[in-house]
């Protein structure tokens, strides 16, 4: 099956590394247009010079999610120069505040952090965006979750209650946006080797006092939890996020769907 998203314009929050750099590019690909919105400027703009290179319109945004001024102030921008928005990725995401990996249990601005990032980010990114797309009654919104909202988690408790919050607020948003036949669906990332899982390593590392690599530490989980015993990369993800984003998606919607290699099975 041939995905195509021609004449598509996507936003991707958090889309200057990781898996928001794998959505941008595997979007760009399938042949969509593609604004990054990120804090990270000199990264986004790397990965819109990439998608030029592929001939497609792409733009470097500044964006913080926490922050609905500067939401507004984007996705204006992103409209003013592309527009509309046809599809929304919610990618942005953190595990903790500063240096939450040296701590010994989640402190109360790990807590407010990812939960204003991680959720309130996705849904007021989402109130941004969505207006337009309730004119035009067209739309795909896709929110970054995770498997660690199918789970509790002894060490980051706070991360996996906002992803389980995800989840529960993709589910309420495509009640909400189906009858203007815009489509909402989450993605459950497992265990991928980027910026957060080598902090994630390190914190497990120092807990346990093993004399063993973040990386070493990370290919052991993999062999442990996965079926399939092999990473998952960002463009797997990107890959079903395009297929979302689809024509051949549009009856697909409330639904949180893992990419782990089985860890997590529904």
């Amino acid at each position: 099956m041939m995905i195509d998203l021609s004449g598509k314009v996507a936003l991707v929050t958090g889309g200057a590394r990781g898996i928001g750099r794998g959505i941008c590019l595997t979007l760009a690909e399938q042949g969509a247009d593609v604004a990054v919105a990120d804090l990270l400027a000199d990264s986004a703009a790397s990965v819109a010079v990439e998608m030029e290179r592929m001939g497609r319109r792409s733009q470097a945004i500044s964006m913080d999610v926490t922050s609905r001024p500067s939401i507004q102030t984007a996705v204006s921008q992103v409209l003013d120069d592309m527009g509309r928005i046809d599809i929304l990725v919610n990618n942005a995401g953190v595990v903790g505040a500063g240096n939450w990996w040296g701590r010994d249990k989640p402190s109360d601005e790990d807590w407010h952090f990812t939960h204003m990032v991680n959720v309130r980010g996705v849904v007021m990114v989402t109130e941004a965006v969505q207006d337009q797309m309730i004119q035009r009654g067209s739309g795909r919104i896709v929110n970054i979750a995770s498997i660690a909202a199918r789970q509790g988690s002894p060490d980051i408790p706070h991360y996996s209650t906002t992803k389980a919050a995800v989840v529960s607020w993709t589910q309420s948003n495509a009640h909400q946006l189906a009858p203007y036949g815009i489509t909402v669906n989450a993605i459950c990332p497992g265990l991928l080797w980027t910026d957060m899982w080598q902090a994630i390593s390190r914190r497990r590392s120092a807990t346990t006092g093993e004399d063993i690599s973040g990386r070493a530490l990370f290919e052991r989980a993999v062999e442990n939890m996965t079926p399939m015993k092999r990473e998952q990369t960002p463009e797997d993800i990107g890959k079903l996020a395009a297929f979302l984003a689809s024509d051949d998606a549009r009856n697909i919607t409330g639904q949180a769907i893992n990419v782990d290699g089985g860890i997590r099975m529904n």
